[in-house]
């Protein structure tokens, strides 16, 4: 037996001359944080102390979340006819699992059959996730047996200007909020002359609801790591950075492990694969600023600076780190490009709609039955998510509002749940994909104090830079206050708006220019919310 960390185990296959009952029963217990805040390091312990009592060779695999929180901690066996899962299990649940023959899959209250037969797993598509929940996320043989790193290879046989060409024809756009054209970034920094560039990838997942670079860092470290090296060589880039918000200690943990592997591997160093082409990576830890999420302050924290936003031009593609041309992409996008590679631009072009093609990971949060995340292509509604996937709230209470795209990101009304999951559709309604978080409210939520928080957040973690955004911020607080006092109500909303456009007009980057967005939509959608009698504003 052995946790995430161990060396990479032979394949153990049947009818390889070992009997079934001398064969290890393989168990996954994940290793995910969000499974590890409920208990799944105890899980394991216990199932590991109730292996040793009864003589059975298992091993325990630790592997990613499948994605469904709900259930977690959720653990699967390995059977003959596939694996079979349970969840969520507690310590206590761990004996009477045994008793009803766990090992073999045997019928319990906490059983759910075979886990690929879930719904909630079948309707999804899964490419940037496939992984994720079903490898042991540090075994580089467990990486290759699931297709790891045929993506590096064609890359490697391949011109640089091919690899970028295949990502601009896929429709990949960056996953992190803006949108942009991953390949257009690639080919505005493979065109440009400079003996050095880099690969920066922005893990500073600080959006509120977010948690799917987190999953795939922890559950497939491998994928982004394949994906950074693919950009490299694209682009002629030697260096690689991961710049990894320091609330994820479990992720920047498996991050260190697998890059150590990858190089052992020869996957990382001065030749990769022996192509006599090189990338060297590493990770770097931010300091809890939200506004490292921006890319230019992101940058100026990785020289050593204050985290500060750049004025742009000029653009990172050509003046990015160290004055050098830098790719700097999300994690998503960086992890999208090896399935491409693989299977071709025309494959994950196929899937979405309009502008927004391939398949976006959604993070299901807040008020919500069935939290966790879903990847499906581009169009799907909101509604399906929400109530078919997340069940609707977990209250039981009316949906009232969802925020999505972090908390920069409109509230919108159940009246607008039917709009497609895409870029182009979600602007129609003066809102945003963002990273695709989802946080739902019901109908208790006041829709005036999360304006006031959108304004509040905004003042705390703004760079500071720029006037409209550091004193904005806080003329916002002190008016939505007002406006809940009942003080000259219509003359304050007309400050409020004017104060919006101010800030959306001249703000130097997206924290001051997107803060109006949740203030805006709370007042378009809810104007009730700001019309309540008057009440004592709640001391911060």
């Amino acid at each position: 037996m052995r946790g995430q960390g161990g060396r990479d185990r032979p394949d153990h296959r049947k009818g390889a001359g070992v009997s079934d009952k001398a064969k290890p029963v393989r168990i996954y217990v994940p290793i995910d944080a969000a499974a590890l805040s409920v208990g799944a390091e105890a899980v394991a312990t216990a199932i590991r102390r109730a292996v040793e009592q009864r003589g059975r060779p298992v091993e325990i695999i630790r592997n990613g979340s499948r994605g469904m929180l709900w259930l977690e901690p959720l653990v699967e066996v390995e059977t003959s006819a596939g694996r079979v899962a349970y969840g969520p299990v507690s310590p206590a649940d761990v004996a009477g699992l045994f008793e009803a023959g766990f090992l073999e899959g045997g019928a319990h209250p906490l059983g759910h059959g075979p886990t690929e037969e879930l719904d909630w797993l079948k309707r999804q598509q899964r490419l940037t996730f496939a992984r994720v929940g079903l490898t042991d996320p540090l075994s580089v043989a467990d990486y290759r047996a699931h297709g790891g790193f045929k993506g590096l290879e064609q890359a490697l046989a391949m011109a640089p200007a091919d690899v970028v060409e295949r990502v601009r024809a896929s429709g990949l756009r960056g996953r992190g909020g803006a949108g942009f054209p991953t390949g257009i970034k690639w080919k505005t920094v493979l065109d440009a002359v400079a003996e050095q560039k880099y690969i920066v990838c922005n893990a500073d997942e600080g959006d509120s609801g977010t948690f799917a670079d987190r999953m795939l860092m922890e559950g497939d470290p491998f994928t982004l790591i394949e994906g950074m090296v693919i950009a490299g060589i694209a682009v002629g880039a030697t260096k690689g950075f991961i710049y990894l918000r320091s609330e994820y200690p479990h992720a920047h943990r498996a991050l260190n492990r697998a890059i150590a592997r990858a190089e052992h591997a020869g996957l990382l160093g001065a030749s990769v694969l022996g192509s006599g082409r090189a990338f060297q990576l590493e990770v770097r830890l931010g300091a809890g600023a939200y506004i490292c999420g921006e890319e230019t302050s992101l940058l100026e924290s990785l020289e050593g600076k204050r985290a500060i936003v750049r004025a742009k031009p000029p653009l990172p593609a050509l003046q990015g780190l160290f004055g050098k041309p830098t790719v700097v992409n999300n994690v998503l996008s960086l992890a999208s490009v090896p399935w491409i590679m693989v299977h071709g631009a025309k494959a994950y072009a196929d899937c979405g709609m309009g502008r927004s093609r391939g398949t976006m990971p959604v993070q299901l949060g807040g008020n919500i039955r069935r939290g966790g995340l879903v990847e499906l292509a581009f169009g799907i509604s909101l509604r399906t998510l929400i109530e078919d996937f997340g069940g609707g709230t977990r209250s039981g209470r009316p949906l009232k509002a969802v925020q999505i795209g972090g908390p920069l990101g409109a509230y919108l009304p159940d009246s607008l749940l039917d709009t497609p999951m895409d870029y182009e559709a979600l602007a129609g309604v003066q809102s945003m994909l963002g990273h695709a978080g989802m946080v739902v409210f019901d109908d208790t939520a006041d829709m005036a104090r999360q304006a006031k928080f959108a304004f509040a957040f905004c003042a705390k973690e703004s760079c500071g830079k720029c006037t409209p955004c550091r004193i904005g911020a806080v003329r916002g607080v002190e008016t939505v206050d007002r406006i809940i006092a009942g003080v000259e109500r219509d003359k304050n909303l007309a400050v409020l708006a004017d104060l919006n456009r101010l800030m959306t007009d001249a703000s130097l980057c997206a924290m001051g220019g997107l803060t109006p967005m949740p203030v805006m939509s709370a007042i378009r959608h809810f104007p009730e919310d700001f019309h309540r009698p008057a009440m004592a504003v709640a001391a911060e």
